[in-house]
């Protein structure tokens, strides 16, 4: 009887949310007020004896889940709106499954109809002038608070939609806050802030999930107000702060209107002319490495090296000793992230870039993560020094401590 009497509901919301959809009025600009009112309307006006025989708490609640499934994400906005959740991913209408805390949950919701995850999807992917469709069934885009949203359609996802929701915090993480959470070694971190403010060329590699983007994020913190920025991305969810001659900009696919796509290849090549003291981009991905390695050179572990040259060589046709040597010679640091089995995001390895030998690209590492044990399934470890870094020009040049 109880889940009669929830289809029911949701078959009834469904009613309601598309009788107030069609009373919008989308020649003029509608306000959060304006929808809240016609929702009232609906509420006030409704004969279903489920309506008005509800309570007036349960009212409210019908009130804001129609509101949220016309104005916002519909049953995502309660996830949206948590700050504990750092990742939301939907497998279909009545699939949905969330992060919060490291850990991986089923969420007990559900959307009222796959057209209904479907508008929601156009909704987010329009928001960010991109499109979505059968024959482009692939997008990333963000939220307008800078979330990451991926969207897969079918025929590509056979159980889809899918829509994977990327959460940042509100609150910019600091590089205080990963010698914190145990993300790196004070000491480590103070070396890594020398060597940004040196402007040295920083390589930053890692897996999904492993913090690319907010490691990022944190040593921005080192750069200097008077510099210029100018950062590239797919998607702009870069946080600089405290920097205020900062250009933004972000890659554009093709759409309906025939509009021409902007790549990254595009904007790392336009950057160039816009006097940058600093071009950081935000990921890399394929050919645009070639441009990225130019770029080094104009403004002048292993499996990181290894994949950024197979990125090159997709890009031009190239001698791998020819890129090995450009990256050698433009790379100064490699930075590599991973996420460990306690779900632990942690700077593993920070290594130097110290040239050639051989045909291969020679590292020197200065400092890597020693696990020496664990304590209530956490992950306890440190940071060993190794080397001192061998190439100092920069820093002198910068008048930077080494």
């Amino acid at each position: 009887m109880m889940e009669l009497y929830e289809d029911e509901m949701k078959e009834l919301i469904e009613q309601m949310r598309r009788s107030i959809m069609n009373r919008i009025d989308y020649s003029k600009a509608v306000t959060d007020s304006d929808v809240y009112e016609l929702i009232d309307m609906e509420i006030f006006m409704s004969d279903d004896f489920m309506i008005r025989y509800m309570s007036p708490a349960k009212r409210v609640a019908l009130r804001q889940t129609l509101f949220d499934s016309i104005r916002r994400l519909d049953i995502l906005q309660s996830l949206i709106e948590d700050p504990s959740v750092t990742e939301i991913m939907v497998n279909g209408p009545d699939d949905i499954f969330y992060e919060s805390s490291g850990e991986l949950h089923r969420f007990d919701g559900a959307f009222s109809s796959g057209e209904k995850l479907s508008d929601i999807i156009q909704q987010i992917v329009g928001e960010s002038n991109r499109v979505v469709n059968t024959a482009t069934p692939i997008v990333d885009c963000r939220l307008p608070n800078g979330d990451r949203v991926n969207v897969v359609l079918a025929p590509v996802a056979v159980n889809g939609p899918i829509l994977t929701i990327r959460r940042f915090p509100a609150k910019p993480i600091t590089m205080s806050d990963l010698i914190d959470y145990g993300s790196i070694s004070e000491e480590a971190a103070l070396f890594l802030g020398r060597c940004v403010r040196a402007k040295l060329n920083i390589f930053i590699s890692g897996g999904t999930g492993s913090g690319k983007t907010t490691f990022l994020n944190t040593l921005s913190e080192f750069i200097g107000t008077a510099e210029r920025i100018v950062t590239i991305e797919d998607n702009a969810e870069l946080q600089i702060r405290g920097v205020p001659n900062l250009v933004r900009l972000e890659a554009r696919n093709a759409n309906v209107e025939g509009c021409n796509p902007i790549s990254i290849r595009d904007l790392i090549r336009t950057s160039l002319r816009m006097r940058p003291d600093r071009i950081i981009v935000g990921e890399v991905r394929g050919p645009e490495a070639v441009d990225m390695v130019q770029a080094l050179h104009a403004n002048s572990g292993y499996d990181g090296l290894s994949r950024l040259e197979t990125m090159i060589l997709m890009g031009m046709e190239l001698p791998v000793q020819a890129v090995r040597g450009q990256l050698a010679s433009g790379l100064d640091l490699i930075v590599h992230l991973s996420r460990l089995r306690d779900r632990s995001r942690k700077v593993m390895e920070i290594s130097e870039v110290v040239g050639m030998k051989d045909g291969q690209i020679r590292l020197s590492t200065l400092y890597r993560f020693r696990e020496t044990g664990e304590t209530d399934g956490k992950i306890e470890g440190i940071w060993e020094k190794e080397n001192d870094i061998a190439n100092t020009v920069k820093f002198e040049m910068a008048g930077v401590p080494v």
